[in-house]
């Protein structure tokens, strides 16, 4: 679907569906709004998300950190409370986390230039990962950015920071693994909206220079997990 083909009530985008089917039905249907094109505005600031679940509960906190690129500095955090009201579904994770993802974002003073998830973008079953949902509904630059590997067969890259292999599905290129650090372990990086692959590994190295994972990630999942330790019962 066309910039100029795509329906201007994003809304809808992010409601939650009645069921597993309907859920990968708007997936196969929303796939088609996914844009793979680099914007003309530069990325001057950059958000990481990411959810953080409470131990054998329903409970999870969503936390947003904005960034500056230039020196990494954090410009502004927020941290939102809630519960899924959509199952664990291999594949459907959107469902479960966009909601309060989205409520993190509203709470923002600072509108990001590109936003990075933990999780997958284009390398998705349907082409439609967190990452893409995300970017559809906002109509901005995504990235996803995932610690573990995907459902299709993919190549160790090199041991050296900046090395990296194709994740090729119907030899189409829909992402590639990518060595942050010299040693670790890579992370799997796709396109979510408005970008490109070759943009989006340069991000993600460029926003990790000391750790495994890009900072705007880090600075989330630090952030969320701090939350949840401070409202958990004494032992």
């Amino acid at each position: 679907m066309s910039d100029s083909e795509a329906p201007a009530n994003r809304a809808a985008y992010a409601r939650l569906p009645r069921d597993e089917a309907e859920a990968v039905a708007m997936q196969t249907e929303l796939a088609g709004c996914v844009v793979v094109a680099d914007g003309d505005r530069p990325i001057d600031t950059v958000a990481g998300l990411d959810i953080a679940y409470g131990k054998d509960s329903d409970a999870a906190v969503a936390t947003a950190v904005v960034l500056r690129r230039s020196d990494l500095a954090v410009l502004d955090q927020t941290v939102v409370r809630g519960t899924s009201d959509f199952p664990y579904v291999p594949g459907l994770l959107a469902f479960r986390e966009l909601p309060l993802l989205l409520k993190a974002i509203e709470a923002l003073t600072v509108t990001p230039d590109l936003y990075v998830c933990d999780g997958y973008g284009l390398t998705h079953p349907r082409r439609f990962g967190l990452a893409c949902h995300l970017g559809v509904v906002l109509d901005a630059p995504a990235i996803g950015v995932a610690k573990n590997p995907p459902h299709l067969p993919v190549e160790a890259p090199g041991a050296k920071r900046g090395d990296w292999t194709a994740i090729e599905a119907r030899e189409e290129t829909v992402g590639c693994a990518l060595r942050t650090q010299d040693g670790v372990k890579p992370v799997y990086v796709s396109v979510g909206h408005r970008t490109t692959l070759g943009t989006a590994r340069d991000l993600v190295l460029e926003l990790a220079p000391r750790y495994r994972l890009p900072e705007p990630i880090r600075a989330a999942d630090q952030l969320g997990r701090k939350r949840l330790a401070d409202r958990a019962p004494a032992g």
